[in-house]
């Protein structure tokens, strides 16, 4: 079992909220309207939506949305706030590698997808190909896709660091130790997240992927690259860029 299908409950979901501003969730939903290229009525499939911080605005906008999570506690929250304001939101719980074909609309039934939140960064290699080629047949023709992560290897190794304690909002902390493996181009990270007296534990993986491999990968799973953006402006990714965006369409 993939270390992720037991890291999402407790404080770790909390410290993430926290951690996400308005200013930010704005900006994105920015990019995805300016890049993805879709309309009211267009049916968008958001991978690990999380709580829903774009799914929800992109639903009332209009759009059709699909939000696939491994957590149980997001999905119930987005699902309960999608009733709430009657909107055409459709909350799925699981691992969208291994997802059912029936859990998820037919194929080539969306105009376009994204994966932000530094989520793409969980798989190794044949998982990665897998997770891409999944959104590429769920992709009509020419369908758009916009991934984000900030593990791609010309970020987060020229300043890597080791440890790293911070606050997160009013009252919590969060500690991270990392260890790089790099023959396996991947960093275990032990995390620890206290709030309240209360401490909590993980552990997490991360792959560490060149822009230049992962194209590549883009490519054999039928998606074909236009661009990549080292800033949410829309600024192209250069060396040493905080993260990624990287936006593709079904080829």
């Amino acid at each position: 079992m993939a270390w992720y299908h037991d890291f999402f409950h407790g404080l770790p979901q909390t410290a993430w909220k926290a951690a996400q501003t308005d200013e930010q969730t704005q900006l994105d939903l920015e990019l995805l309207v300016e890049t993805l290229e879709f309309g009211p009525g267009d049916q968008l499939l958001d991978v690990f939506c999380g709580y829903g911080r774009h799914a929800l605005p992109l639903a009332r906008m209009g759009a059709k949305v699909v939000g696939v999570d491994i957590s149980d506690e997001y999905i119930a929250e987005l699902s309960r706030a999608a009733d709430t304001e009657k909107l055409a939101l459709t909350a799925v719980l699981g691992d969208f590698t291994t997802l059912p074909d029936q859990a998820l609309a037919h194929r080539a039934a969306f105009d376009a997808a994204y994966c932000l939140g530094n989520s793409f960064s969980f798989f190794p290699r044949a998982d990665m190909v897998t997770f891409l080629t999944r959104i590429a047949e769920r992709l009509k023709p020419g369908g758009r896709f916009l991934a984000h992560t900030e593990m791609v290897a010309e970020s987060v190794l020229p300043d890597y660091q080791v440890r790293n304690w911070q606050p997160v909002g009013d009252n919590f902390l969060f500690l991270v130790e990392n260890e790089y493996h790099p023959l396996e181009s991947r960093i275990e990270s032990r995390l620890t997240y206290v709030q309240n007296g209360i401490v909590q534990h993980r552990t997490a993986q991360h792959y560490v992927y060149t822009l230049a491999e992962l194209c590549r990968l883009f490519t054999e799973a039928g998606l074909s690259v236009i661009t990549c953006y080292g800033t949410v402006d829309g600024e192209p990714y250069e060396l040493g860029d905080e993260g990624v965006w990287i936006l593709a369409e079904r080829s």
